[in-house]
């Protein structure tokens, strides 16, 4: 409709077979993790570029359809040598009970605090706040679920699975942030190393998504298989391995 009224338009995309799909009149495919399709918060040069070439795309005239990659990766693709986070955790282990799991989470997310306050100094900002839960009532509220109950959704959210997956939202920015509040910047695969396979916050994701598909609950099974765990790290995928 906007093209019929006279309006250019370009669009850029993360997932190239939906572009292909669709047919947009110009497209610009950026190779770069979902939710960044101009590359990393912050750096201005980089967005700069992706800006410029799909605005470049108005001045083609050999379409009607036109479909060009963006020919580098974000910034946040390239791994660091030898990157660990600023601070140690012990190993995750495997809690037996929804209450150890609430214990081995407090725990560490003890050891992760004061790295996530000088993370949000650094950075001037947080992601955190969609669960709508104080840090401290992440645990005990997570290892409900894993017990089989539903627990009561926090003022503002509609149900339950909603704020399960908002919860488990901001655990991951909880430690991804902590995990960055010094040194240069890590690859998000190293950090979906360190976080799914080094953490108890990560093993307890895991553990939730197994509960949530196991569940009769459906918005809980929906929100389980496609909100909790990328699908490239769960434990039986060989990729994740």
């Amino acid at each position: 409709m906007l093209e019929e009224a006279g309006l250019p338009t370009v669009v850029i995309g993360l997932v190239r077979p939906h572009m292909e799909k669709t047919g947009n009149p110009r497209g610009l495919f950026v190779p770069f993790p979902l939710g960044r399709p101009l590359g990393e918060a912050g750096d201005a040069a980089f967005q700069r570029r992706v800006l410029i070439s799909a605005l470049s795309l108005l001045e083609r005239t050999d379409g009607p359809v036109i479909l060009e990659d963006f020919p580098d990766d974000a910034p946040s693709m390239r791994d660091v040598p030898g990157w660990r986070p600023p601070f140690m955790l012990p190993p995750p282990g495997q809690p037996l009970t929804p209450k150890a799991w609430a214990q081995a989470l407090a725990a560490e997310m003890a050891l992760v605090q004061p790295w996530h306050e000088r993370a949000q100094a650094r950075f001037g900002r947080t992601s955190i706040g969609p669960s709508a839960q104080p840090t401290q009532a992440w645990p005990d509220y997570a290892a409900q679920f894993l017990a089989g109950a539903l627990p009561e959704p926090p003022p503002g959210l509609p149900s339950s699975a909603l704020a399960l997956r908002f919860l488990a939202d901001d655990l991951k920015a909880f430690y991804t942030e902590a995990a960055q509040a010094e040194g240069p910047a890590p690859s998000i695969a190293q950090i979906n190393t360190w976080l799914w396979r080094e953490t108890v916050a990560g093993h307890m994701l895991i553990a939730l998504r197994e509960m949530a598909m196991q569940s009769e609950n459906t918005a809980l099974t929906t929100m389980g298989s496609r909100f909790l765990v990328p699908a490239n790290w769960l434990p039986q995928n060989p990729s994740a391995s």
